[in-house]
């Protein structure tokens, strides 16, 4: 699969790009680049490498667990302190200066 011109032009629009025309040259081949590099990947034989649950083990990894256990340390207990109620939906539309039963309405912000 190629990137082409058009494509480069299209995703630039969506994204309200503007490219100059060595911009969208420079996307162009990067793309493509990107594209090639990920063609040869798919060509390595990986049928023999076992399937990674985690990508890296470099930081507080606990050896002596196994599984999830050994990540133990990247969760922490939930803090309840400051928790409140949501405002109830009727009362946060009710100061609204145009809302319908159920959203705010706001004036449309981007123009083309």
């Amino acid at each position: 699969m190629k990137v082409t011109e058009k494509d480069v032009a299209y995703v630039a629009e969506l994204a309200h790009l503007e490219l100059s025309e060595e911009e969208r040259a420079g996307m162009l081949r990067d793309l493509n680049s990107i594209l090639e590099y990920v063609d040869r990947l798919g060509e390595l034989d990986t049928s023999n490498v076992p399937a990674m649950a985690q990508v890296s083990d470099r930081y507080g990894v606990d050896e002596a667990k196994q599984g999830s256990e050994r990540f133990a340390y990247a969760s922490r207990e939930d803090i309840l302190e400051g928790l409140r109620k949501s405002l109830p939906h009727s009362e946060a539309l009710e100061n609204a200066p145009d809302a319908d039963e159920e959203f705010f309405r706001v004036p449309k912000v981007i123009e083309r």
